[in-house]
């Protein structure tokens, strides 16, 4: 299944709720023909929340994961006794503050990716603090500065949109991927974009704000030593 067809949060970032029908069941691993939740992929944590389903049961959803094939996403339930069956027709609603704030995360390290022109070489989105790697080579960053520079694209009210290029596009031009280690996945055909105003483009499948505004003041809390050339730079949000 193609993932813009079952990822239901790229039509609608800001979405808290949505009804959907079963797809398949596997123990406490479920499949929905449509989801609000994002699977767990480049550095940001599956979504959680609850399900409704038609008798009136409410069932927590603990985690989301890609599956086996492009295009899979299986929720991992509390338990397996939740009774439900392919066709089934339920009310999903997103742990929206939770995911809100990964979505606020991920777009700061956008925006960090910008103003740091290296090689990223891992990262990682968190709720409380999030970070990035760089191959810097022998350049120097200072985290006051790193902050300033960061607050000033966050205020500037940036709008970030997205679109999917074709994997032959991507192939053409290599230098919009900015990640070392990992490449970004292929084999649907197809490759999601995110442009933070005209400050970044590059490949990825995460959940963002619509407009940089809505990240709020943030701080570069420590820039630390990871090997010869490494650094691992850490964000925070301010609230």
């Amino acid at each position: 299944m193609s993932p813009a067809l079952q990822a239901a949060f790229y039509d609608n970032p800001m979405a808290k709720s949505l009804e959907s029908r079963v797809l398949a069941v596997e123990g406490d691993r479920v499949m929905l023909e449509r989801t609000l939740f994002y699977p767990e992929g480049g550095g940001q944590p599956g979504d959680q929340g609850s399900w409704l389903t038609a008798t009136g049961t409410s069932l927590k959803v603990t985690d989301t994961r890609k599956g086996e094939l492009p295009g899979e996403i299986w929720h991992q339930l509390e338990t397996d006794a939740h009774g439900l069956a392919v066709g089934d027709l339920l009310q999903q609603t997103l742990d929206w503050e939770r995911r809100y704030r990964l979505m606020r995360m991920h777009s700061a390290l956008h925006l960090l990716c910008s103003l740091v022109p290296r090689g990223v070489t891992g990262g990682s989105v968190g709720l409380e603090r999030s970070r990035l790697d760089f191959d810097l080579g022998d350049a120097a960053v200072d985290k006051l500065e790193l902050t300033e520079r960061l607050n000033r694209l966050v205020e500037a009210g940036l709008e970030v949109t997205s679109e999917w290029i074709s994997d032959t596009e991507l192939d053409a031009n290599p230098e919009l991927v900015r990640t070392m280690s990992v490449q970004p996945p292929r084999g649907s055909g197809s490759v999601r974009m995110v442009r933070m105003g005209g400050v970044d483009y590059q490949p990825c499948g995460g959940t963002h704000v619509l407009n940089t505004s809505e990240i709020g003041a943030v701080t570069i809390s420590k820039i630390e030593n990871k090997g010869k050339l490494n650094r691992r730079i850490h964000l925070q949000l301010n609230d």
